[in-house]
């Protein structure tokens, strides 16, 4: 039987046609599964390509479709207006490599140095530059899977050569070797297939060359960008995903590089390895577990038997129907209920002099956070993360006023998140049976200590029901606190990714310097960042301090208008700010740009058409291929009301911390052009930002 696959080349390609071009491929394309032979295709072998094997299909006066037959196989490759395809078609081949056995699309070298459009790249050494991979031999290098009609180029690339030339025309493994290797690092060598193992079966390869089992999965390729459907692994990727584990477990890394496709692909395999097991997902927030269910959907299509075993819910979804199920739906308080509660409360014990933010910051981080309902478990907490100390006589005034709001809590029925989390943990460790067989946690550097201890009670019957993902650089809600202290211990089992596909190398790296090379928990676990690596190009940042908020929305303005110029669409730029303040700046900006902005929410998507605005705290888990960060003036970022509520040295810590993170998590939305700006005097973040 004929495989049919799909190449990402051919999605790319296809995505730079107009719509009702797209829509008469996608016929073509269709046509071709079901009768390799159509007589409206046309086919015919391509007699000047350098690869034997590459055909030309017709899909009208002037479109073509590039395919790669053999008497086994049938691949999309590359799809455009005639001359383009063609040419496209004479410069690459498809071949296996003689190490690796994987298959890769090459560009062909000597052809390359005759296109035009490359004459301007200087591919000879500057001598002030030093080589990068002249120490390394040409077995090594065919060990990382550069071809070796590419060696010789490869062997005298300097960092100019490496990141304007090379990383986009290599194989994706080659490209990802030589930038961790530039970047002080020593990749794993690929693997190696025996020689009469199929090229296309290499893990590789697999990142590249889909097989499309039937008319559902090209419809769901077809559909999405490459980057969008069924994720496509990295082998290491692969490796976390599938392997088995002896505890909670959980992956890690900078923004862009796949946690959640991984914890996306982890609940998967998870349902196809146990056939009745019920999986939940969990994120922090509805507009997150809304995007996930829609990648889900990507990835598992019309598998209903994998799909319905699968549940993706928000924190509190998750939480407040299981309290529902066994205490009735919960009277959740409100902030401003429990700031005027806590406030009375304060005013009523003599001798109490602490300030409401401290009464405050108390109750949410030691007391309600803990679950602390007793005098005793208060006296003798140990206040972690709490700088300032309390004396006994101290602790006695303040517990007064804890007791008081909780008393008022109980008498009047309501429920804080913490109580809510508790009991249904506590309902949970006294059951015999559990709700889910596993649970998988998407940003957990935000989960809160009633959280944890929650997953902790969902994942208490087997080792290996525990699976988080998230990005320690990313905490921007929670203080850090002990996981292992609850019961929940990833020593051992805790791995970093370092490939980031998602942000370009000029993003990811000028946004990686508001962040240390390394960041730690408090349980040792420590994330490395300066191991990253890109794998594509794109224009540098920009970065801007204009004399007045009229001048900044004008510039702002020119920039997204030349955005949308090079047809970059309305829905695929995001405008961020510190604070629901600002973002009347960030309206006037679109609008000056000949643009609709709408406001997300954390439970609605961007929608078509429009430049989405939003504060910083709901750009976690969105991309853009073009982001605006504004309005990073003084006292806004950080934001001077967090600052001045400090309650002491540690919570002053947490506030920059958590305001330097917001601005990280804002830039790296971005995959292709980031513009930040401010008015002066500007943020201190923009001077680190550089």
């Amino acid at each position: 039987m004929m495989e049919f696959r799909i190449a990402n080349t051919f999605q790319d390609s296809l995505l730079r046609l107009a719509g009702q071009e797209q829509k008469m491929v996608k016929t073509a394309v269709f046509d071709l599964q079901i009768n390799p032979a159509h007589p409206s295709l046309q086919l015919h072998r391509l007699e000047r390509a350098k690869d034997p094997d590459f055909w030309s299909a017709r899909v009208s006066s002037d479109i073509r479709i590039i395919l790669h037959r053999t008497q086994t196989s049938l691949l999309l490759c590359y799809v455009a207006h005639h001359d383009n395809a063609y040419d496209w078609a004479m410069r690459r081949k498809i071949e296996r490599h003689p190490r690796t056995g994987a298959a890769q699309l090459v560009e062909i070298r000597e052809r390359i140095e005759e296109i035009p459009v490359y004459k301007t790249v200087e591919v000879t050494v500057p001598v002030d530059k030093p080589l990068l991979f002249a120490h390394l031999s040409e077995d090594t290098l065919l060990g990382y899977g550069v071809p070796e009609e590419w060696l010789r180029d490869v062997r005298q690339a300097n960092e100019d050569s490496l990141f304007d030339f090379l990383v986009d025309h290599l194989p994706q493994e080659s490209a990802e070797a030589l930038l961790e290797l530039a970047t002080g690092n020593t990749p794993a060598p690929t693997v190696t297939l025996p020689t009469h193992a199929d090229p296309f079966a290499h893990p590789d390869a697999q990142r590249r060359f889909r097989v499309m089992a039937n008319v559902e999965a090209l419809e769901r390729a077809l559909e999405y960008p490459w980057e969008k459907w069924t994720v496509f692994l990295h082998p290491e990727q692969t490796h976390l995903v599938e392997r088995s584990y002896q505890g909670p477990a959980r992956v890690s890394g900078s923004a862009g590089t796949g946690k959640t496709v991984v914890a996306l692909h982890r609940a998967v395999f998870l349902a196809r390895q146990h056939p009745e097991a019920q999986i939940v997902v969990t994120t922090f927030s509805v507009a997150l577990a809304n995007a996930l269910n829609v990648k889900l959907l990507r990835l598992v299509g019309n598998e209903r038997h994998i799909r319905d075993r699968i549940q993706i819910h928000s924190m509190t979804e998750l939480g407040g129907d299981l309290y529902a199920e066994r205490f009735g739906t919960p009277r959740i308080v409100s902030a401003e209920w429990l700031h005027g509660t806590l406030a009375t409360a304060g005013t009523a014990v003599a001798g109490q002099s602490f300030s409401l933010p401290f009464l405050m910051a108390e109750w949410s981080h030691v007391v309600d956070g803990w679950q602390l309902d007793t005098w005793e478990a208060y006296e003798q907490v140990p206040r972690l993360g709490r700088k300032t100390r309390l004396g006994h006589k101290q602790r006695e005034q303040l517990w007064t006023v804890f007791a008081q709001v909780r008393a008022r809590l109980a008498e009047e029925g309501l429920v804080t998140w913490p109580q809510v989390y508790r009991r249904v943990a506590e309902a949970l460790m006294g059951d015999d049976k559990r709700p889910f067989d596993f649970a998988i946690v998407d940003e957990s550097q935000d989960l809160s200590v009633a959280e944890l201890r929650f997953v902790a009670a969902l994942g208490s019957h087997r080792l290996d029901s525990l699976f988080f993902a998230g990005d320690l650089g990313q905490r921007i809600f929670q203080q850090p606190f002990s996981w292992k202290t609850l019961g929940v211990d990833v020593r051992g089992r805790s791995y970093t990714l370092n490939i980031n596909y998602r942000t370009s190398h000029q993003i990811r790296q000028q946004a990686d310097r508001l962040l240390p090379l390394t960041i730690a928990d408090v349980d040792g676990n420590v994330e490395k960042r300066q191991g990253t690596i890109s794998v594509f190009n794109g224009p540098v940042p920009t970065i801007d301090i204009f004399a007045e908020a009229a001048d900044e929305m004008e510039g702002v303005a020119t920039w997204l208008a030349a955005r949308l110029a090079e047809g970059i669409q309305p829905e695929e730029i995001g405008v961020f700010v510190r604070a629901e303040a600002q973002l009347e700046r960030a309206e006037t900006a679109v609008g000056q740009a000949g643009a609709h902005a709408t406001r997300l929410d954390n439970k609605v998507a961007p929608p078509k058409g429009k430049v989405a605005i939003s504060t910083m705290h709901l750009a976690k888990g969105l991309e853009f291929k073009a982001v605006v960060v504004m309005a990073c003036d003084d006292e806004i970022l950080p934001l001077q009301s967090r600052i001045e509520t400090a309650s002491d040295m540690v919570d002053l810590e947490d506030v920059y911390n958590t305001e330097r993170h917001l601005l990280y998590v804002a830039c790296t939305r971005a995959r292709e052009h980031l513009f930040v700006s401010g008015v002066d005097p500007a943020s201190e973040f923009l001077d680190d930002l550089g």
